[in-house]
């Protein structure tokens, strides 16, 4: 995840990415295009993984994967989608959830809908999330991948093919992961990836639970930097997940450890340090926001 609050560390990257930032004019509502859219301090000392004693090992079960196939099922019939490269191996599920939702990934029942999620109000103003649009938002998200304090982390510099494909394993995958802009009184500052945290390649490396959502964020204009706005929206898309979605008990993040701004950000937006996790390409900090906690955090 990305050190948030910083000028230097605008990014809070994925297990297999990492990410970068640029800045975007100011738009009045009637000139926002998103408008009809789909809607310093370190980490604790170290503690291995299996330290974690509040979560359990997880595997789907035949029947929770039925479940999840009666509900996939009745939301979508578009045709099978192609391997996602960073998300877990479609073929772990059945086919119905190896499909793109009705409605694209901002629809997605595997998330409960991103896209139709209420506006939250916030200390730095209205925040929406919503979902990305290839042709609308390749330009913009291409440039802040390019910024090279979100580079560092995302791994996505380069032409607009490099962002596309990222983007494309996402919006015509099964929607475990839903990319999203986020847009902060009409003006889109940074982007998000809303993911099933149990569905991902992370729950490899930690003991998941069913249902965790994770949130991968960079902020992309340089002036929404370094003014605590990246902790503001943390708590704020933290609390849009645990209200959209009552399977969900947990908001995860992984933020690397490396980078002591994010971790901080995410500890100032109520999220706590659970353990250290070895990923392929990062020690991370596991963070977690627990439901149970949300209101004493």
């Amino acid at each position: 995840m990305p050190p948030v609050d910083t000028p230097g560390n605008p990014a809070a990257g994925p297990v297999s990415r990492k990410a970068a930032g640029g800045q975007d004019a100011r738009m009045t509502r009637a000139e926002d295009p998103w408008a009809t859219g789909g809607a310093a301090a370190g980490p604790p000392p170290h503690r291995p993984v299996t330290a974690v004693e509040d979560t359990l090992d997880l595997r789907l079960t035949e029947e929770l994967l039925a479940v999840f196939a009666s509900d996939a099922s009745d939301a979508s019939d578009a045709s099978d989608a192609s391997d996602v490269s960073d998300t877990a191996d479609a073929s772990d599920l059945p086919p119905a959830l190896r499909r793109t939702p009705a409605g694209g990934p901002g629809a997605s029942t595997l998330l409960d809908a991103p896209g139709a999620w209420h506006p939250a109000t916030t200390a730095a103003g209205i925040f929406r999330l919503v979902p990305v649009r290839l042709g609308r938002d390749l330009a913009v998200i291409t440039r802040w991948m390019n910024d090279p304090a979100v580079a560092a982390f995302w791994e996505l510099a380069g032409p607009e093919e490099v962002t596309a494909r990222h983007l494309a394993a996402q919006l015509e995958g099964d929607g475990r992961s839903v990319p999203c802009l986020g847009v902060l009184d009409g003006r889109a500052m940074s982007y998000w990836e809303i993911y099933r945290a149990d569905l991902d390649p992370l729950a490899r490396h930690y003991p998941a639970r069913p249902h965790d959502t994770g949130v991968h964020l960079l902020i992309g204009g340089v002036t929404d930097r370094g003014r605590r706005v990246g902790t503001t929206l943390l708590r704020a898309v933290a609390d849009l997940v645990l209200d959209h979605r009552p399977s969900c008990a947990r908001v995860v993040a992984e933020p690397d450890l490396r980078n002591t701004p994010s971790v901080s950000a995410f500890l100032s937006a109520g999220f706590r340090f659970s353990a250290e996790v070895e990923l392929p390409e990062k020690r991370a900090a596991l963070m977690i926001r627990d439901r149970a906690h949300r209101d004493h955090l």
